[in-house]
């Protein structure tokens, strides 16, 4: 795949880079090596310093870096400008916690003395250069939930982002760059696919994260796990929203239509299976799907937009697919369903019924607007079908029965369970899912501390 901006509204390709040959990248990793031999023992305070000022340059940058991630990849204009104020939160976030999320941790004195210890503690030290290899659909924020915590605890990162956000990359590497890092403490790889293989097995890169496809986590697992090198991975997910009778349907169906297209419904996290009671499944399908037809295709850069076009031409081809195939297996196109003409990649909001499990859209991910209605007679089976994913990232759950909720918290496989809500990712909460979505976890303390040396200081007596 090309190094190039591509514009998916009309198909015209802004401008091409030219990918990093072997003696570049050998520089950067030579850069990022030397970097953190020094950058490792900055202080908390000197690293916060650093990204707060990355999150102030980044509010003033948001307009423009807001124009450049819609032209790389498609999102209404007001949802970029929106990514980018969550990643500057996020920056800030971390710069005031990170020292309190990565101090010593004194266990109790008791076990300290039944050890053979006069002292004892646990230090948290960064581990060195991570690789990051990070998707398109939300060209800032993927990034930014890595090198926020990163960052902070010590370590410094190489970033090789997808290949049609090239513009989106190097402003990254600019934005830390002038914020006042030094040079090597973040990088990017201005490279394909092919040279990932070899950055991993470099012994200068002491780990990698990788948000994305299942396949490419896992070809990043499996050299990573040979080179027993950690890794955080975050993929697929096609996540349940369950409705049942107590919940406010009105209120779910208008939550549900923003929790599968948002982003033009190209979000892991976003909400794709929607399992409703059969009390109520009418009442919220009508009302679901109503909502949405009612949004506006169109123009991204324009204001009033809702959904813009597809980020990939291979990308709407490929959910035409699973469309077409249920369709063939019996589904009902409830909205949409069909390519519109003229240019650009866009695909209408479209609503499917009757889904079985032996189509490709009950097992695969939908990564784009198209949702899919089940009928469930009641909580033992709309948990069952909630399960019934190789996913497992997060999920929705509708009830205003507190027993309902415990049985769901319970028994949901996924990384997360949202209650009378939509999944939504904060600095404060742990992300990441189980099952095919991926191991390890983002974001809160959990995620600072996934790239550190947990180490055990014991002093003798």
């Amino acid at each position: 795949m090309p190094i190039a901006t591509v514009n998916p509204a009309n198909g015209e390709t802004v401008k091409t880079y030219e990918a990093m040959d072997e003696e570049e990248l050998e520089r950067r990793l030579q850069l990022a090596e030397a970097t953190f031999r020094t950058y490792r023992t900055t202080s908390f305070e000197e690293r916060a310093r650093l990204l707060n000022r990355a999150a102030d340059l980044l509010d003033e940058d948001t307009p423009d870096i807001g124009r450049v991630m819609t032209t790389e990849m498609g999102k209404p204009v007001k949802q970029a400008r929106a990514e980018a104020a969550k990643c500057a939160k996020a920056m800030r976030w971390y710069a005031g916690r990170a020292a309190e999320l990565l101090a010593d941790e004194r266990p109790a004195e008791a076990d300290v003395r039944d050890s053979g210890a006069s002292r004892a503690l646990v230090r948290y030290r960064p581990l060195g250069p991570v690789l990051a290899v990070m998707p398109w659909n939300f060209p800032l924020w993927q990034v930014v939930r890595f090198a926020a915590p990163a960052l902070m605890a010590g370590n410094v990162g190489l970033l090789k982002h997808a290949s049609n956000v090239p513009q989106t990359a190097l402003y990254l590497e600019d934005l830390f760059h002038r914020a006042g890092f030094t040079e090597g403490v973040f990088q990017t790889l201005l490279i394909g696919s092919g040279p990932v293989d070899e950055i991993l097995r470099d012994e200068r890169v002491k780990a990698a994260t990788l948000t994305g496809s299942e396949p490419a986590g896992r070809a990043v697992a499996s050299t990573a796990g040979e080179m027993v090198k950690k890794t955080v991975l975050e993929l697929g997910g096609s996540d349940p929203f369950v409705v049942m009778p107590s919940a406010d349907v009105e209120r779910a169906a208008e939550v549900a239509v923003t929790a599968r297209v948002q982003n033009n419904g190209q979000s892991c996290i976003a909400a794709k299976r929607f399992i409703v009671h059969s009390d109520v499944y009418d009442a919220f399908t009508e009302r679901f799907t109503e909502g949405m037809k009612a949004l506006r295709v169109g123009d991204p850069q324009a204001e009033d937009t809702d959904i813009g076009p597809l980020a990939t031409e291979q990308g709407r081809a490929d959910l035409e697919e699973l469309v077409d195939d249920a369709r063939r297996g019996g589904a009902s196109v409830l909205c949409g369903g069909e390519r519109p003409e003229g240019p650009g990649w866009y695909y209408p909001p479209t609503v499917l019924a009757g889904v079985g499990r032996e189509m490709r859209i009950h097992r695969e991910e939908a990564f784009g607007p198209v949702a899919t209605v089940y009928r469930a007679d009641g909580l033992d089976e709309a948990v069952l079908i909630a399960n019934d994913s190789p996913f497992g990232l997060s999920s929705n759950v509708w009830t205003r029965d507190e027993a309902e909720v415990d049985r769901f918290v319970r028994d949901l496989e996924a990384g997360g369970v949202f209650v009378n809500g939509m999944t939504a990712s904060h600095p404060a909460l742990p992300f990441g899912g189980v099952k095919r979505s991926g191991y390890g976890r983002e974001l809160s303390g959990h995620g600072i501390r996934e790239f550190c040396n947990i180490t055990t200081v014991w002093h003798g007596a």
